[in-house]
């Protein structure tokens, strides 16, 4: 695939990503009457800016060595996700993130790190799925089987567990499928979400996706979220289905995507950074609300250009 066409596929969901993430950031600040009525009657956060998350810092560090090595250096990953971190650790990194980047960013061998997390399991949360949708994008055109191999390597940096993997794995899936389909017709979301589950390692993640691909095509969020789980749970099963089912069934509508998945709550920065960062694969960010875009946090240049920034300092 031309670079030029790379950098700008995992752009759109780089971008996508980042809007998700922020935006679904914002709900964690309502509570009660006043959350349900703002996401029954689709009123936006009010926040002037809206701040994105690890989710996106993660996804950042990511493309920056895609940009860098065009494929997944683990090593360069490994650093970079480390220094990032180093230089803002204030972005919602979950609780085992932040002993296992200090960890790697004061030496120790990240491969020792990760495996031993959770008794030697390795941690199967979402972190590994919620940063790789640009990576799916970048590798579109090489095949799936690569875009697997990939995202597989993009996870073993910081999730072990073999259903952190499959994850990670499912949303690049996802992600380039949607990227190989602009300008076609949308997909038919249970065969869209099949065909994903079927290039997803055997796993708990893959048996969620098939279960999401099996769901009336009329079933509400909130029957949704009760067979699929919402991110409560903060693990890969729990996460990427659902985010995978309301991409799968708004392909072409970002806003309603992210309508649809804020409506599940849970983890809901992270469940809306995976959905639109597969929908903008697609979509790109064309009919976002102009306000939205102006609140989300900016992103950096070097992401439309290709250029190659400075690394974080520390």
């Amino acid at each position: 695939m031309d670079r030029t066409r790379r950098v700008a596929n995992a752009a759109r969901s780089l971008h996508g990503l980042a809007l998700g993430d922020a935006f679904g950031e914002q709900w964690f600040g309502y509570r009660g009457a006043e959350l349900t009525e703002r996401l029954t009657r689709r009123i936006a956060p009010q926040a002037r800016l809206w701040y994105w998350t690890d989710d996106t810092a993660m996804a950042l560090s990511l493309l920056r060595i895609l940009h860098l090595c065009d494929v997944v250096d683990q090593d360069a990953l490994a650093t970079h996700f480390a220094a990032s971190y180093e230089a803002d650790p204030y972005r919602g990194y979950g609780p085992s993130m932040h002993g296992v980047l200090r960890a790697i960013h004061e030496g120790e061998p990240w491969r020792e790190v990760t495996r031993r997390q959770f008794e030697g399991q390795g941690s199967w949360g979402n972190g590994a799925a919620m940063r790789v949708a640009p990576l799916g994008a970048w590798f579109a055109d090489d095949g799936l089987a690569v875009v697997a191999a990939e995202a597989e390597r993009s996870a073993e940096t910081t999730h072990a567990h073999p259903e952190a993997v499959a994850g990670a794995v499912a949303v690049a899936i996802a992600a380039a499928l949607a990227t190989r389909g602009r300008g076609e017709a949308a997909p038919d979301p249970a065969e869209f979400l099949a065909e994903v589950a079927g290039h997803t390692p055997e796993s708990d993640v893959a048996a969620g996706l098939r279960a999401a691909s099996r769901l009336p095509a009329h079933s509400s969020v909130r029957h949704a979220t009760g067979v699929l789980g919402n991110g409560s749970r903060i693990s890969a099963p729990d996460t990427v289905p659902f985010a995978l089912w309301t991409a799968a069934h708004h392909p072409d509508s970002l806003p309603e995507a992210l309508w649809h998945t804020a409506t599940g709550m849970g983890d809901v920065d992270t469940t809306c950074a995976i959905t639109a960062g597969v929908v903008a694969s697609r979509t790109t960010l064309s009919d976002i609300p102009k306000p939205w875009l102006t609140a989300r946090e900016p992103i950096p240049t070097w992401v439309d250009t290709g250029g190659t920034p400075a690394p974080p300092r520390s």
